[in-house]
């Protein structure tokens, strides 16, 4: 068993840079299953959650090669098969997005029933509202979703939630649909802007990304031979802005949008954080302890329920009574215990936690809930006195590249070892 040791106490200081953002290549891997071609693709995280997506298209007859750490080449134009590998697609969520794909594709796909984090109830009743509103046909059997159409056929969907899954599957679905497919409601996050312009840019027709009405006017063929580059990663940065403030450090981050990160920047400075804003990098700096905060997480451009997590680290040692209002997912708050552990005082009930401000944490072993709260808990170690050791690193692996790498080069203690 692997776990990562800190020792505490010490402030962030230096430079970072920024991967790729996971949640935005989950996404454009399986929409690669759409071009009848070629095409690279750069900037990818070195994560798992990648990693296994790269099998799963392998599995399904794509051939990839890797040209560096974090940049493939992928051929799609001779799957074999639309029936993903169960014991792959059941390790996380994203998985969901083979059957927008291959539906689109091929007309036909069966997917295990994602897996992922235990965050509460993940329907994806919006999934399948839109792909049968193209005309298909969708039953769940035997812990798999098998979907088939003859021909997908645009149509207007109006999403009865904001779902970012949904908005990108549908999107996905409709690419090479006959018509035109106008989906309302639409999530609004980065990502979803980013796997349209990868669409784009292989030859789809996609308006109004980053809006909440989504235009796609279906074609017969996407092309390949483009390269396309990730966005950077908006949830990673935004821990790394957590973490300066925190450990009253000094941190410049590069390779970021630092118009995504406005909401997270929002709540920086009311807690008492200072930034300087260069565009493509951002500095966060602190020198004092931070102060009270209310949080309600919301769909982009609200602040982020992925952030939710890392902001209660803060929070936890910050001056006053805070409160976060979780509206996205009902079991976020599991981290909470083990903050507790580390001698914060948290009342967590339902959606919402209230927290006490300590003035420090005290290092304990731990136990990662889910991947954003392994994140937080790397943030609650490297601030607290004394020794903390996390387990369960493998939801720290889904979703953050080299990040005990990056924050050891930022001045914290912290290493990885096996039991």
């Amino acid at each position: 068993m692997e776990k990562l040791v800190i020792t505490g106490g010490t402030p962030l200081k230096g430079e970072v840079t920024i991967s790729g953002a996971k949640n935005a290549a989950v996404a454009i891997l399986p929409a690669t299953l759409l071009v009848d071609g070629i095409c690279k693709i750069n900037n990818l995280p070195n994560i798992s959650d990648v990693k296994i997506y790269c099998e799963i298209l392998e599995a399904l007859g794509a051939k990839i090669t890797w040209n560096g750490k974090n940049e493939i080449t992928i051929d799609t134009r001779n799957i074999t098969t639309t029936e993903a590998p169960l014991d792959l697609t059941s390790k996380f969520r994203a998985s969901y997005y083979i059957i927008g794909a291959l539906l689109g594709r091929k007309g036909s796909v069966a997917v295990g029933m994602p897996g992922g984090c235990k965050l509460g109830a993940r329907p994806i009743d919006q999934h399948i509202k839109g792909f049968e509103a193209l005309g298909a046909e969708v039953e769940t059997t035997q812990g798999k979703i098998v979907a088939k159409a003859n021909k997908l056929v645009g149509n207007s969907i109006y999403m009865d939630i904001t779902s970012v899954g949904a908005t990108i599957n549908i999107m996905l679905a409709a690419v090479l649909a006959k018509g035109t497919t106008i989906i309302d409601n639409a999530a609004k996050e980065p990502h979803i802007v980013d796997v349209a312009n990868f669409l784009n840019t292989m030859g789809a027709d996609i308006r109004g990304a980053g809006t909440d009405t989504i235009k796609i006017i279906g074609k017969k063929k996407l092309k390949g031979n483009a390269n396309y580059s990730v966005v950077p990663d908006q949830i990673e940065a935004g821990t790394f802005m957590v973490a300066a403030v925190a450990s009253k450090g000094d941190i410049i981050l590069k390779n970021c949008i630092t118009k995504h990160l406005e909401c997270i920047t929002a709540k920086i400075l009311e807690v008492g954080g200072q930034i300087e804003d260069y565009g493509d990098s951002i500095r966060v700096f602190c020198t004092k302890r931070p102060t009270k905060a209310n949080i309600k997480t919301l769909p982009y451009p609200g602040f982020p329920t992925d952030m939710q997590s890392q902001m209660g680290v803060l929070l936890s040692i910050a001056d006053g009574t805070s409160v976060i209002s979780e509206s996205i997912w009902e079991s976020r708050f599991q981290y909470t215990d083990e903050l507790k552990k580390m001698g914060a005082n948290i009342i967590a009930n339902g959606k919402t936690a209230i927290f006490e401000g300590v003035k420090e944490l005290i290092g304990s072993p731990v136990y990662a809930p889910d991947l954003r709260a392994a994140a937080a808990l790397v943030v609650a170690g490297i601030i607290a006195k004394g020794k903390t050791e996390i387990y369960n690193l493998e939801y720290l692996d889904r979703g953050y590249e080299n990040l005990e790498e990056k924050f050891r080069n930022l001045g914290a203690k912290i290493e990885r070892v096996t039991e």
